[in-house]
């Protein structure tokens, strides 16, 4: 049975996210209000397979807590469960460790595949946030991808800058070029590997070593 702890410092909602988990099957080990109490509970209880993540929460947040996992439990998974589906977020959530990222109104279902997903395949996306990630996160980094996709420097920087908070228009200047020709950079990356979203690029740089986690 998969174990699962839940982050989120709205009681109603958590009580609610609660009987739903236990009702798909797993095991709510217990609740946490932020991920301050979380870290404080972990230590010296039963550690969970997963836990559901919200990213807005006082004294640290799912950001922070996320990292603080993923440095000090790297094998236990992390859904982000958010109502924020902005590219910043979800950019921060991968590069901190998240596997999966949700929004707060699917359904159940919804819910049991992204676990199970996770659990069994190690990420989970949600077309509504991602569109074609499930298709990068597949792209294996034992294969010569560079050289596959003839990727020149100018890319690899770039890609590079895509995976850090900077936006467009804050890459454009980094890089002494025009907004215009940073968008030209962009789409040129979405044909040649089959992507359409900023996301999309963030998993392709990971996955293939181009930027590390932080």
């Amino acid at each position: 049975m998969i174990k699962v702890v839940l982050v989120d410092d709205h009681a109603l909602l958590r009580s609610g996210l609660a009987g739903i988990v236990a009702d798909l099957g797993y095991q709510v080990l217990y609740e946490c209000d932020n991920g301050r109490q979380l870290v404080n509970e972990i230590d010296g209880r039963e550690l969970p397979d997963l836990v559901l993540m919200d990213i807005n929460m006082p004294e640290m947040n799912g950001f922070e807590t996320t990292l603080w996992l993923k440095k000090n439990y790297p094998l236990i998974n992390v859904i982000a469960l958010s109502m924020r589906d902005d590219e910043r977020s979800i950019i921060k959530m991968l590069r901190n460790g998240a596997q999966g990222y949700i929004l707060k109104d699917i359904k159940p279902s919804e819910l049991k595949a992204a676990i199970d997903a996770v659990s069994t395949t190690g990420y989970h996306y949600s077309e509504h946030v991602t569109g074609n990630l499930i298709h990068t996160a597949k792209l294996s980094a034992d294969t010569d991808v560079l050289k596959e996709h003839n990727l020149k420097p100018k890319d690899i920087h770039f890609l590079k800058l895509i995976c850090t908070e900077m936006t467009y228009k804050e890459i454009a200047e980094h890089m002494n070029l025009s907004p215009r020709t940073i968008d030209g950079y962009r789409d040129e990356l979405f044909a040649e590997l089959g992507l359409k979203s900023r996301v999309g690029l963030v998993l392709f740089a990971l996955r293939n070593g181009i930027a590390q986690i932080e």
